[in-house]
């Protein structure tokens, strides 16, 4: 008996310093705050499907994108205003990020849509692997995507028809975190 009650007391002593020391440690949330993964939805019957996960480093954004289901060739990429990936078609995502109230255009050109990422280009198996570095967008504030979505399109962006591109259709749509 006297050995169970030094058992139980060192047990006691080993939990409560295991629980102290626990509480010292912040606690961490199912995102840092640096880095947002976005998983896509298919869209307009497609079976397009993936992630996007963006991270910010030293004021820069970058953004690895993982997809399948697409046709082989370039699809317009770009962060739309509405974090709502609900209709069917993906309108309720509504236009491109425009928080300065310019042009379409692309993503090496000054004056463009703060969400005009471009085009992404699925290999001949319909995948797309690419990381889009330096990208001019922040996660908070006046360029902040926070609350917004991700829309992968049907066709190539021409870089330049406004308001979005002649990219096609949304095939594939995710929601950039909570806003």
């Amino acid at each position: 008996m006297g050995i169970m009650k030094r058992l139980t007391a060192s047990q006691f002593l080993s939990t409560s310093l295991i629980a102290s020391c626990l509480a010292m440690i912040p606690a961490t949330p199912a995102f840092a705050a640096d880095s947002i993964h976005v998983p896509m939805k298919p869209l307009s019957g497609s079976k397009v499907a993936g992630s996007v996960h963006f991270t910010a480093s030293d004021g820069k954004m970058s953004a690895k994108v993982e997809l399948s289901g697409l046709e082989p060739g370039e699809h317009g990429f770009h962060i739309h205003e509405v974090g709502d990936c609900n209709a069917v078609d993906g309108s309720s995502a509504g236009p491109h990020f425009n928080p300065d109230g310019h042009k379409h255009g692309g993503i090496q050109a000054a004056d463009r849509h703060a969400g005009d990422l471009g085009n992404v280009t699925a290999d001949a198996a319909g995948k797309v692997e690419v990381e889009l570095k330096d990208l001019p967008l922040t996660f908070d504030g006046t360029k902040g995507i926070k609350g917004r979505s991700v829309i992968v399109h049907e066709k190539r962006d021409d870089l330049a028809t406004d308001p979005s591109g002649d990219s096609g259709k949304r095939l594939a749509c995710g929601i950039i975190g909570e806003k």
